[in-house]
């Protein structure tokens, strides 16, 4: 059984804009920490294959931020019970997966590069990445009722 305080839900997503600003010649994105739904400890990159399903995990204590920095990506977001959808395709918009939530990423255009924020160091113990054992730490059956 989960061990956080509240678990999260996909009504707990949200969608952060950072500034962009555009000229003729390119963009510029600025994330300040004052923009930030966090104090940010890790940030990594994964640039995968056209259609390739990466992530496929949940974090115990972990949040993420999500950012497509360059091409589309879809973010799917599990609760257990429900699930939600977002389109990841531009460089100025961040998904905010909190932890408890399972997430998969299904990598739409050739080399799209996803850029992930996240509030704790990399800690092993914090991934679950078997569903059934997602659905257990959520305190749910294997047909997403709640376990007495």
């Amino acid at each position: 059984m989960a061990t956080t305080s509240r678990l999260r839900t996909v009504d707990d997503l949200a969608t952060i804009r950072f500034p962009l600003h555009a000229r003729a010649d390119g963009a510029l994105v600025v994330m300040e920490r004052s923009g930030l739904p966090f104090a940010v400890e890790r940030i990594f990159y994964v640039r995968a294959a056209e259609q390739a399903l990466r992530g496929q995990h949940a974090h115990k204590r972990c949040n993420q931020l999500m950012v497509c920095v360059h091409g589309s990506i879809e973010v799917t977001c599990d609760d257990g019970k429900s699930s939600r959808t977002v389109l990841l395709d531009s460089m100025d918009a961040g998904l905010l997966v909190p932890a408890s939530i399972w997430a998969s990423e299904l990598y739409r255009e050739p080399q799209s590069v996803l850029m992930v924020a996240c509030d704790r160091a990399y800690e092993e113990d914090d991934y679950i990445r078997d569903y059934d054992a997602f659905r257990r730490y959520r305190g749910l059956s294997a047909d997403g009722r709640k376990v007495p």
